[in-house]
């Protein structure tokens, strides 16, 4: 499985980005995906997890702000982020669970700055 990210960049505070992870294959049966993000200086942190079902787990501070969606049929998951504040900005990485494996993208730079 490779998962490919993009739509980082640079972003004025209360900004929005749109982040994609795209899948080499189907998503359909992917146990999870979501996004991690890891601050200068910081350890990786969940962002946001939405399982097969559909269930969703947000890191409290972007709750609100940040949407995870599911494309099913163009294999991508997308992280709608909204309302950016200087402490979202980070690498942010795809990942995915995927028969009892991980799988990680290699990480798109979101800096939110004036």
């Amino acid at each position: 499985v490779q998962l490919q990210a993009s739509g980082g960049g640079l972003v004025q505070p209360g900004g929005s980005l749109r982040l994609s992870c795209a899948a080499s294959e189907s998503i359909f049966s992917f146990n999870v995906m979501g996004w991690y993000r890891q601050g200068p200086g910081k350890q990786r942190e969940l962002v946001v997890r939405v399982s097969r079902g559909g269930s969703t787990v947000y890191k409290d501070s972007v709750t609100g702000r940040f949407t995870i969606s599911r494309d099913n049929v163009k294999n991508t998951v997308y992280l709608q982020m909204n309302s950016l504040k200087p402490e979202d900005t980070a690498v942010y990485y795809c990942y995915a669970e995927v028969k009892g494996s991980d799988y990680w993208g290699q990480g798109t730079l979101v800096t939110v700055s004036s």
